[in-house]
C-alpha cells in the first residue's frame, strides 16, 4: 500500500516541528526557539488513524535570510513534488513564499493550520482531505483469482541479504491477496521451475535485468512482464514511458542522458541504473554518452540538455513524485522512460511485454 505523504510548510519558528511531533506522538524533529533549527526535510514513517500508512515531512523554515536560506528553500520546494497533502502554518510578522498557493496550483490539497488547533481536529481535516483513489493493483488485469504466476527473482549482490527487494515483496503479497497461485524461482532455476509446473504459467514476472534470459526460456505465447513495468503502470504513465523508449534508437554519441533514482543508495558494482543501463545505451548509440545520475530529490530543474531520461521503478516513492517528474519532462520536451520499459526495448522485446 502506498504511503500518504503529508508535508508541513511555513516560515521559520511557525511551529512546524512542534506540530509534527504532536501528530506523531513522539519526538520526530528537534524543537528550538532558534531560527532555522530544521535545516533539511525530516521524514517520519507512521500509521495514522483513518489514514493508514503515512510519511510526515517536516520542512525547513521559509523566510530564512541566512546564507543558506535560499538553499533550504530550494530543498523545501522539491518536497512539493512528492506531497499528497500540504499543511501550511503561518507566523506573525514573518514573510516567505506562499507554499499554500504553490501547492494548490500543483493540485495538492491544502490545509491551513490555525495555531492552537488540536491534533484531533487536524487529523479529522487530514482524513477529509486525503485523495480518494480506487484501489489499483500492480498486476492490473493481467491476473485473476486462480492464475498461476511465475516470479523470476535474481538474488544477486544488489538484493538485501536475507530479504527480498521491495517490488518482489509487494507483487508476491498482492498475488496472494488476489487468490493467485505464485511460484518463485531464480533465473538459474527457471528451467527446473517450468518443468515442475503441470502447465505453463498464466503470467511470468521477472526482474528487468534478466529479460533476455527469461524471454529465451519461455514459449512466445507465455505472457511476460517485469516488476519495473508493473510499477511504471501503477505509479506513472506507462504510455509516456513506452513512447519515451523510442528515443533510445535516436541516441547518438555525445548525447546526454539522465538516469533518475527516487531513492538514495550506495551503488554496487552490478548497479542497474549506474552501470548496466548506461552500458547498454552506449552500445546502442554506438559511442560515448554523457550519463548524469540524479538520486533522491536531486532532480534537475533544467532538463533541456537531455536527450532522454530513464527513471527507476520508484518502489520507495509515491505516485505523485513520479507523475510530477513525467510532467516536468513533457514540459521540457524530453523523452522519459523507466528501467523496465527501457530494458525491454534494449533487448528488442518491448512489443512482447504484457502491460497492465
Amino acid at each position: 500500500m502506498e504511503r500518504l505523504h503529508i508535508a508541513f510548510f511555513g516560515p521559520t519558528n511557525s511551529g512546524k516541528s512542534t506540530l509534527v511531533n504532536a501528530l506523531a506522538g513522539q519526538e520526530v524533529s528537534l524543537v528550538s526557539p532558534l531560527p532555522g533549527t530544521t535545516t533539511d526535510p525530516v521524514r517520519k514513517v507512521i500509521e495514522l488513524p483513518g489514514l493508514g500508512p503515512c510519511v510526515l515531512i517536516d520542512t525547513a523554515g521559509l523566510g530564512d535570510v541566512s546564507a543558506l536560506g535560499a538553499e533550504r528553500e530550494r530543498l523545501t520546494r522539491a518536497i512539493l513534488d512528492e506531497t499528497d497533502i500540504a499543511v501550511i502554518l503561518d507566523a506573525p510578522g514573518v514573510k516567505g513564499p506562499d507554499f499554500g498557493t504553490l501547492a494548490a496550483q500543483a493540485g495538492i490539497p491544502v490545509i491551513r493550520y490555525t495555531r492552537g488547533e488540536s491534533t484531533a481536529s487536524l487529523l479529522e481535516r487530514l482524513v477529509a482531505a486525503a485523495p480518494r483513489e480506487e484501489q489499483k493493483f500492480l498486476t492490473g488485469s493481467l491476473v485473476q483469482a486462480g492464475s498461476s504466476v511465475l516470479l523470476v527473482m535474481p538474488q544477486d549482490s544488489e538484493a538485501p541479504k536475507g530479504r527480498l527487494i521491495l517490488p518482489q515483496v509487494q507483487v508476491l503479497r498482492e498475488l496472494l491477496d488476489r487468490g493467485c497461485v505464485p511460484h518463485c524461482c531464480t533465473p538459474d532455476s527457471l528451467p527446473a521451475a517450468l518443468e515442475s509446473l503441470s502447465r505453463l504459467p498464466d503470467l511470468t514476472i521477472t526482474d528487468s535485468q534478466v529479460f533476455a534470459k527469461v524471454n529465451g526460456a519461455l514459449p512466445e505465447d507465455c505472457p511476460l512482464t517485469s516488476f519495473s513495468v508493473l510499477l511504471a503502470a501503477a505509479k506513472g504513465d506507462v504510455r509516456v514511458f513506452v513512447e519515451g523508449a523510442r528515443a533510445i534508437d535516436a541516441l547518438r554519441p555525445g548525447d546526454r542522458v539522465l538516469v533518475a533514482e527516487a531513492c538514495t543508495h550506495v551503488p554496487d558494482t552490478e548497479d542497474i541504473g549506474r552501470v548496466k543501463i548506461p552500458a547498454l545505451l552506449r552500445k546502442r548509440a554506438g559511442g560515448s554518452l554523457r550519463v548524469d545520475i540524479a538520486a533522491g530529490n536531486d532532480f534537475p530543474e533544467d532538463l533541456s540538455p537531455y536527450s532522454l531520461i530513464v527513471h527507476c521503478g520508484a518502489c520507495v516513492a509515491n505516485a505523485r513524485l513520479v507523475r510530477s517528474r513525467i510532467r516536468k519532462a513533457l514540459l521540457a520536451g524530453v523523452p522519459i522512460t523507466n528501467y523496465g520499459i527501457a530494458l525491454a526495448a534494449l533487448n528488442g522485446i518491448l512489443g512482447r511485454i504484457s502491460i497492465p
